[in-house]
């Protein structure tokens, strides 16, 4: 029996062992008993119920490569046993299960590695224990993530500093407890930045949730802080010296959603694969109705190469409509006479559909500029 997808590409490489698998089965095992069975619910109520954190933390997923004193794991976990549970997150093929289960991945680091003894003591535990949510808060509204030019002020008046800006397109921004956020405290430029860990529950802070065309169990939303007050004991790292800590952080997730990118790009080969085995239109699979059969295996050859992280990843987004999975986008940026599945936005209702793109048939229509990859992408109708 050939082996799934899934699991073929960490037995081509040296940094896979047994301790791996054993986290893919456990994972696996998780995401098909509390999460897959549940995400069309989640979907359409906007967030995920809080209670799944607490299972995911007892679950160990909450905690894998966290330090063993505040509730994790602790170190006999490294970076590829992570890739190897983001893979699993992936598999239910919705974006926002990730995004805001793993928010902590984003928010807690920088405490972690900057707090002081006593914040780490105070925050990460019942962040690991699926207790309390964390956030990250570094965009800011027509700013993006403009890190040097971040607008957000905390001026030092006393015990405290006092908060004044907004945040937006805060992921788990609408359900978390505490946020780690971006100020500036100094003067312009890389060198006036510092991180503060506020609780969201203070007065002066409010929330606006957003609405977004994909990962809609992922809660966003801009958060706006008005004469917040926050103890100096909240602030991580140094003053001024928050830049560093926020550039380390980037690191780790760029990679992860490298990652997800590469595992969305197989579930959509592989729902895609099984509705043109399964369903049969004018007494043929649609696979057999195909010009050139070979097309979605030549979508499926450079995906499989992606965990040597040999060639960049390409496929630009996935979400959840149709289909066995119900994915609502899939785009890929590849060689136009490749078979890809293509993302078309239906603007009045944030929803998406797949469909092929075959830009080399001349029987289809093709847009000016069909061979220029900006206009390829994501074409809404």
């Amino acid at each position: 029996m050939e082996t799934p997808l899934f699991d073929q590409w960490r037995s081509r490489s040296p940094h896979y062992d047994e301790s791996h698998e054993a986290v893919c089965d456990s994972v696996r095992a998780f995401v098909s008993r509390e999460i897959t069975p549940y995400v069309d619910e989640w979907e359409a109520a906007g967030e995920l119920p809080r209670d799944l954190h607490r299972k995911a933390a007892a679950a160990g997923v909450l905690g894998l490569n966290y330090p063993e004193e505040f509730g994790g794991t602790g170190t006999a976990f490294n970076l590829f046993h992570g890739l190897v549970q983001t893979e699993e997150l992936s598999r239910p093929g919705a974006g926002g299960i990730s995004a805001s289960l793993m928010t902590h991945g984003i928010g807690l680091p920088p405490v972690l590695a900057a707090g002081s003894e006593e914040l780490k003591r105070r925050i990460a535990p019942a962040v690991l224990a699926g207790e309390k949510i964390i956030a990250l808060g570094i965009t800011e509204p027509g700013g993006g993530s403009d890190v040097a030019d971040l607008r957000t002020k905390a001026e030092r008046k006393g015990a405290a500093y006092v908060v004044n800006g907004a945040k937006t397109l805060i992921t788990s921004g609408m359900r978390a407890d505490y946020i780690t956020l971006a100020v500036r405290t100094g003067g312009p430029g890389i060198g006036g930045v510092s991180l503060l860990l506020v609780e969201t529950e203070r007065p002066g802070v409010s929330r606006t949730k957003l609405d977004k065309m994909g990962w809609h169990c992922s809660d966003t939303a801009t958060i706006h802080f008005d004469d917040v007050e926050v103890p100096l004991e909240n602030l991580i790292g140094p003053e001024n010296a928050g830049f560093g800590a926020i550039m380390r952080n980037f690191n780790s997730e760029r990679l992860g959603m490298a990652q997800g990118a590469a595992a969305y790009a197989r579930i959509c080969y592989e729902d895609a694969l099984d509705w043109a085995r399964q369903r049969h239109t004018f007494w043929q699979a649609p696979c057999d109705q195909s010009g050139d059969p070979s097309q979605i295996g030549r979508y499926a050859a450079p995906h499989q190469r992606h965990p040597s992280l040999d060639r960049p990843v390409r496929l630009a987004g996935l979400e959840r409509q149709g289909l066995p999975r119900r994915l609502r986008a899939a785009e890929s940026a590849g060689d136009p006479n490749d078979g890809i599945l293509r993302a078309r936005g239906l603007p009045d209702s944030g929803r998406c559909q797949l469909c092929p793109r075959q830009p080399d048939r001349a029987d289809l229509p093709r847009s000016p500029g069909d061979g220029d990859r900006r206009r390829e992408r994501g074409n809404h109708v």
